[in-house]
């Protein structure tokens, strides 16, 4: 039955109503899916899993966990099913971490491993992996399997929907622009062979033709162009596929009723089913999507004891079009309610299908497409969001819902369906079966709006939907101001609807009138629940603003000189694009060195063959572990009870402090050991472990975990650095450099100027968890901990600790990490710490992995900054002098906080010469998370104070800023503030370089003339220099060993002490091992990397770990080739390994070999400021343009140029992928990337993709080009190759968007007559950029603090 089609009548007789069990006895019990090609029966199907959890739990791990909430894509497969909305058979791509594994019956299931295998890969994983485009790989299978999707549903998809097609998919390692780049082979226009793209005369659509070429005859050719394939890889033929499998063509949707005790699931299969069902259990939770519900579960611990799916009831899945509306079944999917927005624009025409286009608008960046394959209006409405995307619009148009009981059909109206936060007019033995969505007529207007920190995949911050009816002579007779994120429902401005009413729409006073009564309307208090009540405000009256005159440019009687015509349109980006030089080794490639080549495991990672941590097969008798973690920020332990926890079922064990061996073994930290692995008597921050349960299951042990109870004391608690300064609450670490004479210097010099530089810290949000199994050995204390940590060896000593034994009885061994930035260098210890007591504890296997709300709650993040700073400058823009004091947050332990300010201190003068600087570093001691490595790890914040006083001497100097830097920037051999000469410097060539590339001045030039014409749209630009010092600046680390193995069929085997987390370690190692014995790279395997191959080992940071363990494996290298010199002799120069290496053996000559590295010359001595801190420093220059929308904040790149200098790059697509990386992390720290934290339970907020924005796939810069430096000498630079580190130094350049924000910014405030100095705090998040602009909208909205409140958030 079609829901246009609905009658009144009950659905049941109620004479005919029975109760559940009687209902369901007849129904089905079995599960019957096809997986993978393979037909999948489950008659004893867990109910409380997902089907990413059966995934895994069979064997299949390549599809990944990476936050549970549907908001990464790691866990992405394919569901092929027949829509009946559609009637075809779709393929939609699902987050299998959220999809309940009833809602996969009848369909067909296909996984990254499903698709290919590393020896027959399909093209999508080959040309991701062979174009650079997996580093870490964690993310890559779901990314695979969201460009698998597209070519299956559109085999020759356009440019834009190859870009937008991973907008539910995040990757926090490779910048994104290579995964663009390899899947835009696949598009129509790139496919061409004849397109200019692909180097051709352009195809037959360039060329004016309008017969396109995709698959379709040419005009006098009776072949179609075939589909172009980049040379090398596999050509993509869509009849290859995996079929849709034929049984499923004919596959008896029956009702299912499945379950255990705890938790029951029913499948109706049609609506008369589905309304008895509701009507015997009105609380029974419906289920359309799943994609607030498993949210619920996971995180809220919400306990739904019985579940209906309604996904698979064909008649609440269908539409029809009507003359004066269009009714669709509720149920719809949003994919499909998309499409048929679309249609229905194209039916009814431009006018009339207004409410299409803005349901079109707002479904367009609603979510990611993995959501919008599942969800459907019915849950939007049902969960009542107040920022849902799609309520306003239906509320604005008084669109009809029509809900239906076993008794009776009823009808209502959108206006009055929310009533209450998350409560809403639906009977509670109703559904919401359809919606009717009307047609516009003569005089109405519409449009949608909405504001987020991010543009695609993200909640909302404020959206809208407002409407008006005009008459003919435009007097308003009918209007909707409808917002969203303004109040606790989705809710109309009613004050101003009613003022509206009546006026004329062109009078010039309409508009002035409706923002005097929109601020009545929402009267934000300052510490609102959400916070940014200014922000909120402005974005409400701004909505109205570019409504109004968007509206007035569409009427023909309007004034056009009363249009802002500059306000109406969004910023849109375009298709992304980049270059590379490619060109760049060629000057010194060697056989194997310096040359392009592919992630030695990237095809692995693409076809989901590469294992993680959590991959490792389940160890028997194995246990989980969840983490008690304290509900306070600082608080005193009352009591701690366990029992509860113990009696549940499945519950093994409850560790705490009391299983340790010792007090002392409690305590752990580096340098300082100031932090216990579980809380004793008191708690210092929210997420602090308490103790850890070990359950059967995982979910098991979480329930545990929930289960005991703590009674807790509280205490205050420090969040911010202001706060800690006010209080004097600082660790005891307090470092300076004091070079030259400040004081004369700040006393003779012509402009003294101060200022505070703030910045943010940010979390990491590597795809993986932190994550760990450890295994308990029946022999003499022993365990393997396998962990994904970058720090093995300290790893190793912290185990030995809790456990109670010596080194030599644990080995600490890591595959692959997915992404650790630093994240995984001290604080993945406590996670295989805790675990390894806990094992020992049991004396069985135990594993854990957390889930990101955990990781983010207890593994620090990037340490927010303060500084306080104060330079002299004289008339001609020289710099004197530069006094700092420099606070970093530390949180509530030390950790490596102490290195982090120390790194600031020493990059605190940028690129810049200044004869006189005094700099100071403290750590203010506060309740939040312990801060810890970060890439960059103080040097981006120590750049980012010395840009920030560049930027605002330049303003006060009234100079370009481009020309103070110029002027100030170092010389070759010129020492820096610690006293290091720089040597083999070429900044001041690669800003010449860029300015000329990017076309600088010219851009510039044009940036003046657009801004000038334009009020609501600015333009800004920044170039931006780094130096990066490349070092650990721990002397002791700067370390390496490395073990080679060569075995008789003339294979290698390499060991060292670096871990593999993405950055391409192992490739340039295997290399650099390849070029020194002369063989081919394939020859030689890294296995993994362990404490019983290679000992003491340092952690893998500080952009060192090529550096060091390249020259341990050439050392090891050379030893080897010294022995078979006498058999390279004796066979002749020709001689493969293989025979050298057999010849070798049977002469007894050992074929191993121990090398060994120290970084020599360094040695640099705090307070006497002696000794050289650094082995030479990485280099790079980027230039940025942006462009902000005034009115809303939101912004985007518009290009990007970065040239970095790595030295003789060891591979230079391995260093690409790190530049690009680096830039896109550094762009999210210095623009959206915000950590808050709820001021009144201290507890971070921000803990998981729904609330903390890490940048998209269509948030790079719209044009990227990326260079290394070439043609010049590196005389001085004694690294293996003659390379430079580049894991960290490109990061900070991501901060010429900022600056280029900043610059934008300027024009933007002058355009309002506003010119005082602009101090911009980074992030520069659209409601900075908003709040900043400072016009009359903004002022009128302004929201101010009444005495004593307090913002509802902190940024620490």
């Amino acid at each position: 039955m079609a829901p246009g089609l609905l009658v009144s009548e009950p659905a049941v007789d109620p004479s005919q109503t029975r109760s559940l069990g009687a209902i369901t006895e007849e129904w089905h019990d079995t599960i019957v899916f096809y997986l993978n090609g393979t037909k999948v029966s489950l008659d004893t199907a867990d109910p409380e899993i997902t089907l990413l959890e059966y995934l895994r739990g069979i064997g299949l791990t390549g599809t990944k966990l990476g936050c549970a909430e549907g908001g990464c894509g790691a866990c992405t497969v394919v569901v092929s099913q027949y829509n009946p909305t559609t009637k075809k058979i779709y393929h939609a791509s699902t987050n299998a971490c959220l999809a309940p594994l009833v809602s996969v019956d009848g369909k067909h299931v296909i996984t990254v491993e499903g698709i290919g295998k590393v020896d027959k890969p399909h093209p999508v994983q080959e040309r991701i992996a062979k174009g650079n485009g997996s580093q870490c790989g964690f993310c890559t299978p779901g990314i695979v399997m969201s460009a698998y999707a597209l070519l299956r549903n559109h085999d020759n998809p356009s440019e834009q929907e190859v870009e937008e097609a991973f907008d539910g998919n995040l990757c926090r390692c490779t910048g994104y622009r290579p995964i663009l780049d390899a899947a835009q082979t696949f598009s129509a226009k790139r496919s061409c062979g004849m397109s200019t793209a692909n180097g051709g005369k352009g195809c037959c659509m360039e060329n004016g033709g309008s017969n396109g070429c995709g698959g379709k005859k040419v005009e006098g050719d009776d072949q179609p162009i075939k589909r172009f394939t980049p040379p090398g890889l596999i050509e993509y033929n869509k009849d290859t596929e995996l079929i849709f499998p034929p049984a499923l063509k004919k596959h008896d949707f029956r009702p299912l009723a499945f379950g255990n005790k705890r938790k029951r699931w029913f499948r109706p299969t049609r609506l008369d089913q589905l309304l008895e069902l509701k009507s015997a259990y009105p609380s029974a939770k419906l289920i359309g999507g799943s994609t607030e519900t498993q949210i619920e579960v996971k995180f809220k611990a919400m306990n739904y004891t019985h579940s209906v799916y309604m996904g698979d009831i064909v008649e609440l899945r269908q539409y029809e079009f009507k003359d004066d509306h269009l009714e669709v079944g509720a149920n719809i999917t949003l994919t499909d309610l998309e499409d048929l927005s679309k249609q229905a624009v194209e039916r009814y025409g431009a006018h009339a299908g207004q409410p299409f286009q803005a349901i079109y608008h707002q479904l367009r960046y609603f979510a990611g497409r993995q959501i919008r394959n599942v969800g459907t209006p019915a849950g939007n409405l049902a969960t009542a969001s107040p920022i849902s995307d799609l309520n306003p619009v239906l509320v604005a148009l008084n669109a009809t819902l029509i809900a239906m009981s076993v008794h009776e059909t009823i009808e209502i109206p959108m206006s009055e369906f929310f009533q209450g936060y998350r409560v809403t007019a639906l009977p509670p033995d109703a559904i919401i079966a359809a919606i009717r969505i009307p047609v516009f007529g003569k005089g109405e207007y519409m449009r949608a709006y909405k504001q987020a920190k991010r543009k695609d995949d993200d909640i909302a911050i404020v959206n809208s939907a407002l409407r008006v009816k005009l008459s003919d002579d435009n007097v308003v007779e009918d209007c909707s101001l409808v917002y969203g994120g303004m109040a606790p429902i989705t809710t109309a401005a009613k004050k101003a609807m009613t003022w509206l009413k009546g006026k004329t729409f062109t009078d010039p006073k309409t508009l002035e009138g409706v923002m005097s009564e929109l601020e009545q309307d929402f009267d934000l208090r300052f510490g609102v629940p959400g916070g940014m009540a200014t922000y909120r405000k402005t974005l409400a009256l701004g909505f109205f603003y570019r409504f109004y005159h968007e509206i007035l440019s569409t009427l023909p009687s309007a004034q056009k000189q009363e249009i802002d015509q500059d306000c109406i349109e969004e910023i849109e980006r375009e298709i992304s694009k980049g270059t590379k030089d490619h060109t760049v080794g060629e000057a010194y490639e060697q056989k194997i060195l310096g040359k392009e080549r592919p992630h030695v495991a990237a095809m692995k990672q693409c076809t989901g063959e590469a294992q993680y941590t959590d991959d490792i097969p389940l160890q028997k008798n194995e246990l989980y572990g969840c983490l008690v973690l304290s509900q306070r920020a600082h608080a005193k332990i009352v009591s701690v009870d366990s029992a509860p926890a113990l009696d549940l079922p499945g519950v093994a064990a409850y560790v705490d402090h009391n299983d340790l061996p010792n007090k002392e073994a409690n305590w752990w930290g580096a340098p300082v050991c100031d932090e216990t692995f579980f809380a004793v008597d008191e708690v210092f921050t929210h997420g602090q472990p308490i103790g850890v349960v070990l359950g059967t299951s995982a979910k098991v042990a979480e329930a545990g975990a929930r289960a005991v109870k703590v009674v807790y004391e509280d205490l205050p608690a420090i969040f911010t650095i202001e706060e800690a300064i006010e209080k004097e609450s600082y660790f005891d670490h307090y470092r300076f450099i004091n070079n030259g004479d400040v004081d004369k210097a700040f006393a003779e010099a012509d402009h003294v100027f101060s200022g505070v530089a703030r910045m943010g810290g940010q979390e990491h949000f590597y795809l993986e968890t932190n994550a760990a199994v450890a295994i308990p050995k029946p022999e003499d204390g022993e365990m393997e901990i396998w962990s994904s940590t970058q720090n093995p060896s300290e790893t190793q000593a912290y185990v030995a600790q809790v456990t109670g034994v010596a080194a030599n009885k644990i080995v600490s061994k890591v595959k692959r990490l997915g992404g650790g930035f630093g994240g995984k260098e001290t604080r993945s210890i406590q996670l295989a710490a805790i675990c390894a007591i806990a094992a020992k504890k049991v004396q069985r296997p135990v594993r854990c992995m957390l889930n990101r709300d955990e990781d983010i709650l207890t593994s620090g993040q990037r340490h927010p900054f303060l500084a306080r700073w104060k330079v002299a400058v004289n008339k001609d823009g020289m710099l004197q002098a530069l006094d700092a004091d420099v606070f970093n947050n530390g949180g509530w332990s030390q950790d490596l906080s102490g290195a982090v300010v120390d790194r600031a201190l020493s990059h605190i003068d940028g690129c810049y010469k200044i004869p006189n600087v005094f700099v100071r570093g403290r750590i203010a001691k506060t309740n939040t998370v312990s801060n810890t490595a970060f890439r960059g790890f103080g040097g981006p914040q120590g750049m980012f104070i010395a840009e920030t006083y560049m930027e605002e001497i330049a303003d006060h100097l009234k100079i370009p800023v481009e020309e103070l830097r110029q002027k100030n920037m170092y010389k070759t051999n010129e020492p820096t503030h610690f006293k290091q000469e720089l040597k083999d410097w070429y900044v001041p060539l690669m800003y010449k370089q860029v300015l000329e590339e990017s076309k600088y001045a010219q851009r510039r030039a044009e940036i003046e003339t657009f801004n000038k014409e334009h009020k609501w749209k600015k333009r800004g630009i920044s170039i931006i220099p780094t130096k990066f010092g490349i070092s650990f600046t721990a002397l002791f680390l700067n370390q390496a060993g490395a073990l080679v193995h060569i075995y008789h069929d003339g294979s290698v085997l390499v060991a060292h002490g670096g871990t593999e987390m993405g950055q391409g370690l192992h490739t340039k190692m295997t290399m650099i091992a390849a070029e020194a014995l002369g063989v081919p790279q394939e020859n030689v395997y890294i296995s993994e990397t362990a404490t019983n191959t290679v000992a003491n080992t340092s952690s893998t940071a500080a952009s060192a770990s090529s550096d060091l363990n390249g020259y341990a494996i050439w050392n090891a290298c050379e030893q080897l080739n010294e022995r078979l010199a006498p058999f390279r002799e004796k066979l002749g120069k020709e001689a493969t390994m293989k025979q050298l290496a057999h010849a070798a053996y049977f002469d007894r000559v050992n074929l191993s070999a121990n090398g060994f590295y120290k970084t020599p010359d360094i040695g640099y001595v705090w307070g006497p400021n002696t000794g050289q801190m650094f082995f030479y420093f990485t280099q790079g220059v980027a230039a940025a343009e942006v462009e902000i929308d005034c009115l809303t904040g939101d912004w985007t790149t518009r290009r990007a140029d970065i040239k970095m200098d790595v030295g003789r790059s060891i591979n230079p697509a391995i260093d690409y992928g790190q530049i690009e990386g680096a830039f896109v992390q550094g762009l999210g720290l210095f623009t959206m990337e915000e950590s808050l934290w709820h001021r009144a339970s201290g507890s971070i907020f921000t803990r998981g993709p729904g609330a903390y924005k890490i940048p998209g796939f269509r948030d790079i810069p719209q044009e990227f080009n990326v260079s290394l430096l070439k043609d010049v000498n590196w005389e001085n630079l004694r690294t293996i190759q003659r390379s430079r580190g580049v894991g960290e130094p490109p990061l900070f350049l991501g901060s010429c968007v900022f600056f280029a924000i900043r610059d934008a910014l300027k024009a933007a405030r002058k355009e309002w007559g506003v010119e005082d100095l602009l101090s911009l705090r980074s992030p520069a998040t659209v409601e900075r950029i908003r709040n900043s602009v400072e016009d009359p909208i903004l002022k009128r909205a302004e929201v101010k603090a009444r005495e004593g409140e307090k913002s509802f958030f902190v940024s620490t």
